[in-house]
């Protein structure tokens, strides 16, 4: 009986730090990559989020933006905010950025909660850095992000074919509103 017991806690420990592992996995969708060479300081400020794949952190927020500035640690403070339609009331999540790899490719790991990472890879940017396309770890997760409250029809189809051709159901893209 005690054996029974200790291999049932080993399996159930075991299970939790799979959970917990997978949770915090930071991956790049198959066949995306992140912008190389990747300018970070030409990248911080404010960005409108234009479109998103919906889940429950954004359900119901208009006027999104998430706005990136330098930590004294080099990471990447992350200020979302967003209006929530239902509650009438503002929301905001601060986290924090790391570069995966070196800061010249933008695949970055972002945690809101504590220890657990989450993928944000720029997988296309305009030379100006006015426009950018976002993937998450996987394809449940993806951003169209600008400086200004608009996005160019170009740039729109542009990125809409990128993400089509990663495999993105594009049709499940929520438009923000931003007013």
């Amino acid at each position: 009986m005690k054996k029974t017991y200790r291999n049932t806690l080993l399996f159930a420990t075991l299970a939790i730090l799979a959970a917990a592992y997978t949770s915090c996995k930071v991956s790049i969708p198959n066949g995306a990559t992140a912008v190389k060479p990747f300018d970070q300081d030409k990248y911080l400020g404010t960005w409108y989020e234009i479109a998103r794949m919906d889940f429950k952190f954004e359900k119901n927020l208009k006027s999104v933006t998430a706005t990136y500035s330098k930590n004294d640690d080099g990471s990447i403070k992350v200020d979302n905010k967003g209006y929530d339609m239902v509650k009438k009331k503002w929301k905001q999540s601060i986290g924090k950025a790391k570069f995966v790899k070196g800061n010249d490719e933008a695949r970055l790991k972002v945690s809101f909660f504590g220890p657990f990472y989450a993928g944000y890879n720029v997988i296309e940017i305009d030379k100006d850095y006015q426009y950018a396309l976002i993937a998450g770890n996987n394809l449940d997760y993806l951003w169209i992000l600008s400086r200004t409250k608009q996005i160019p029809d170009g740039v729109k189809a542009n990125y809409l074919k990128k993400a089509k051709d990663l495999g993105y159901q594009t049709n499940d893209l929520v438009w923000t509103i931003q007013d």
